[in-house]
């Protein structure tokens, strides 16, 4: 295991803790305001980018970067990551019979997040360790991580 690698399953589990609550918020609140599984697909998915981007943006506002370069850095970092974990992820949902309606006390709901976001999760990391390698993504807040130690 190099260094890229771990660097890449790092990204992809901040992007899957993002995405984790972005799906269950969505799901909780689409399910609250008795949404159907398109909206409530939509919100889960909206949600899931904002706390995917909001841990980066965190993590690289702790590094000491201004606002505009971290909201820069967290666009460029996890668009792709998000984009293709959300796909797999809802994908996997929609293929499994009766996912999405089952409700949230559901055992099946959980069982096939849980299992969405593992296949989402093995999926996403060589995308990120990809991307790392090619300097993007992650790479980037990897370096400025790194830059800043140094001061």
């Amino acid at each position: 295991m190099d260094a890229t690698w771990r660097t890449a399953i790092t990204a992809t589990r901040h992007c899957l803790t993002g995405c984790a609550i972005g799906e269950v918020l969505g799901m909780a609140l689409a399910t609250w305001w008795g949404w159907g599984n398109v909206s409530s697909i939509v919100l889960a998915v909206v949600l899931a980018f904002f706390f995917g981007y909001l841990l980066t943006f965190t993590g690289v506002r702790r590094a000491g970067l201004d606002v505009r370069t971290a909201v820069r850095t967290a666009l460029a970092a996890d668009t792709v990551s998000i984009l293709v974990m959300e796909l797999v992820d809802n994908g996997f949902m929609l293929a499994v019979p009766g996912a999405l309606d089952a409700g949230l006390v559901d055992a099946l709901f959980w069982a096939s997040l849980a299992a969405s976001l593992a296949v989402a999760f093995v999926l996403t990391v060589p995308v990120n360790h990809w991307m790392i390698g090619r300097g993007r993504g992650h790479a980037v807040v990897h370096q400025m991580h790194e830059g800043h130690h140094h001061h």
